[in-house]
């Protein structure tokens, strides 16, 4: 166990707030400095408490302080425009490429599952790339603009959208993924996602990522379901 908890835990709490703008609760952070060994320099906890706030449920490990959550009201609609300084880190939950329709999704999905593709018009075999992999990388981001389900630490939910594209938004990109939004814009109820109000932090729900990925043709055919009642 970590016995300088008391000076290490303010220390640590500025460089995430400073360098990446997370700001742990004071719960998870004594947590976390109890698992670390003594004399562990502070650079290597401040790493390893950094991939575990983004491996987490910012619901569980962040502060839900303002300004680093959104307005309780962002989703009133009769709003035409405001702006929230932030920064408001949250975590993406769903994303969806609007330059597809949802019947495109499957269609790709089922492609790809049958180890197929296209070359013009021609239909060819394909391998599917692995996870994380330059390809599977550089297919993710074929589409766009992006829509995401965003949630703060408080747990409130927002769907965000690109309006032009951001550096890591993509299908490549986890479930559970963080990023930061700084003076961002609500329109009608919805974040609009831009480069100079979005930094992306990265991160990866394991448990959600996995969920999201097995579900989402099924997710997709529900959502088509429901638009035609």
């Amino acid at each position: 166990m970590t016995t300088s908890a008391t000076p290490l835990g303010p220390q640590i709490s500025a460089l995430l707030l400073t360098n990446k703008s997370l700001v742990p609760t004071p719960t998870w952070l004594a947590t976390f400095l109890s698992t670390q060994r003594p004399a562990t320099p502070l650079t290597a906890l401040y790493q390893t408490a950094l991939f575990r706030l983004l491996a987490s449920d910012i619901t569980t490990s962040l502060s839900t302080l303002a300004p680093n959550t959104f307005a309780a009201d962002v989703h009133i609609t009769n709003i035409k425009s405001r702006q929230l300084p932030g920064p408001i880190v949250v975590q993406v939950l769903d994303i969806e490429d609007m330059s597809k329709s949802r019947w495109e999704q499957i269609e790709a999905i089922e492609a790809l599952e049958r180890g197929e593709g296209t070359k013009g018009r021609e239909i060819v075999r394909v391998v599917a790339p692995e996870e994380g992999s330059e390809d599977a990388v550089a297919w993710a981001k074929a589409g766009g603009p992006h829509k995401l389900l965003l949630q703060d630490a408080r747990g409130l939910r927002v769907y965000g959208v690109e309006l032009r594209e951001v550096e890591g938004v993509g299908l490549a990109m986890s479930i559970g993924s963080k990023l930061v939004l700084k003076d961002v814009s609500v329109a009608r109820g919805v974040v609009l996602l831009e480069p100079r109000t979005v930094v992306t932090l990265g991160g990866k729900i394991e448990a959600l990522h996995k969920g999201w990925k097995e579900g989402r043709k099924a997710n997709l055919r529900a959502a088509i379901e429901d638009a035609t009642k």
